[in-house]
C-alpha cells in the first residue's frame, strides 16, 4: 500500500518548521484533515502556528501558489480569510520531500446560522469574496464541470470495481439518468461566467467568533458558479431553504450581484457533490487514514444506500427551483 504520509513523523513536522526559521517548543496537535495533514504547532515565545502539509502529487506548485495568492488577495481587502504566512518571501516551502505552508492559528466555532442576521452576515462576506473573485481568473486551479465532477467520478468507480456486482447495472442506469438531468439543469440555467470561488464553502470551513465569520481552507478553490459557495449552508424542507437563502442573498447582494437563474443549479451541484465524494474516497483508499476513518465505504450497505440516494436525487432534479424572494 502506498502511504503518502508514511515519512511525515512528529519530528519531521517540527523539523520542517525549524527549516524556515521557527522554533517549535515541542507542542504539536494533529487537526482534523484527510486530504492534507494539518498540525497546530507551539512556537517559543510566540503564538501557535498551523502547518499544512499538502498531499503529494495532488496539485502542481502553480495551483497551490494560486490558492495562496487568492487568499492573500482576499486578506489584503480586509476579508476575514486565514491566509498563509510569507516566510523569506515565500508561502510554499519544502522539507523531506513534502510541501507545506504555515498559517496563523484562528479559533472559533462552527456557524449555527439560526438567525436571519447571522445568515445575512455570512452572505455579506461571501459576496465580498466573489466581488474579488470576479476581478480576474485562475490559470492553474480546476473548474467545476459536469465532466470533471460527474462523468469522471462515475467512470472511476466503475473501472476500479468499487460498485458491488449486484448493483453495477442499477448504478450505471441511475447515474446515466442523473447526469442527463444535471445537464438539463445547467442548460436551463443558461451560460454564466465562472468566478474564483472558495469551492468547498461549508460550515466546517467557516469559524465564527464575536467578531463574525472567518473563512479557512481554500484548498479546493476553483472556478465555478457563485451559487456553489451558498447552497451548502442550507438545510431543511424547501420552505426553510428558500427563507435561509433569501437571508444569505440579502447580505450577498450588498457587494455582488447574483444571477437568480443559478437557483436551478442547486440540486445539480448537490448531485455532482454526491458522485464526487464517493469517487474521492475511492481515489484516496491507498492512504491508511481513509480505511480507518471510513470503514463503511467497503460495505455493500453503503452502496445500496448510495444508489437509493441517487435515485431520490433524480426526483429532486426534476422539481422546481427554490422560490426565493427577490
Amino acid at each position: 500500500m502506498n502511504a503518502p504520509y508514511a515519512a511525515l513523523s512528529p519530528d519531521c513536522v517540527l523539523d520542517a518548521l525549524e527549516s524556515i526559521g521557527f522554533r517549535p517548543d515541542g507542542r504539536s496537535l494533529a487537526l482534523a484533515s484527510y486530504e492534507n495533514r494539518v498540525y497546530q504547532i507551539g512556537i517559543d515565545d510566540a503564538d501557535f502556528l498551523v502547518a499544512k502539509f499538502y498531499r503529494p502529487q495532488r496539485w502542481p506548485d502553480a495551483a497551490i501558489l494560486e490558492e495562496h495568492a487568492f487568499a492573500l488577495e482576499l486578506a489584503a481587502a480586509e476579508i476575514p480569510v486565514v491566509a498563509p504566512l510569507e516566510v523569506g518571501g515565500a508561502t510554499l516551502h519544502r522539507h523531506a520531500g513534502y510541501r507545506f505552508a504555515v498559517f496563523p492559528r484562528r479559533g472559533g466555532r462552527w456557524p449555527e446560522l439560526d438567525s436571519p442576521e447571522e445568515r445575512e452576515w455570512l452572505g455579506r462576506f461571501i459576496g465580498r469574496i466573489h466581488a474579488i473573485g470576479a476581478a480576474r481568473t485562475f490559470t492553474h486551479r480546476p473548474t467545476l464541470t459536469i465532466e470533471a465532477f460527474g462523468d469522471a467520478s462515475v467512470q472511476h468507480l466503475l473501472e476500479s470495481d468499487w460498485i458491488p456486482s449486484h448493483l453495477v447495472a442499477s448504478y450505471t442506469t441511475i447515474t446515466d439518468q442523473l447526469l442527463d438531468a444535471v445537464c438539463e439543469c445547467f442548460e436551463a440555467a443558461g451560460p454564466y461566467v465562472p468566478l474564483r470561488i472558495h469551492g468547498d464553502c461549508h460550515a466546517g470551513n467557516v469559524l465564527w467568533t464575536d467578531a463574525g465569520p472567518h473563512f479557512v481552507d481554500l484548498d479546493d478553490c476553483m472556478l465555478g458558479p457563485a451559487v456553489q459557495d451558498l447552497w451548502l449552508f442550507l438545510s431543511g424542507p424547501p420552505e426553510d431553504l428558500a427563507r435561509q437563502l433569501s437571508d444569505v442573498l440579502a447580505g450577498y447582494e450588498q457587494f455582488a450581484s447574483f444571477d437568480y437563474r443559478q437557483l436551478r443549479l442547486i440540486e445539480a451541484l448537490r448531485s455532482l457533490r454526491m458522485l464526487h465524494y464517493s469517487a474521492w474516497l475511492a481515489r484516496r483508499w491507498d492512504d491508511p487514514a481513509f480505511p480507518r476513518a471510513f470503514p463503511w465505504f467497503m460495505e455493500p450497505k453503503y452502496w445500496e444506500e448510495h444508489v437509493l440516494a441517487l435515485k431520490e436525487q433524480v426526483g429532486a432534479l426534476t422539481g422546481p427551483p427554490l422560490a426565493v424572494r427577490i
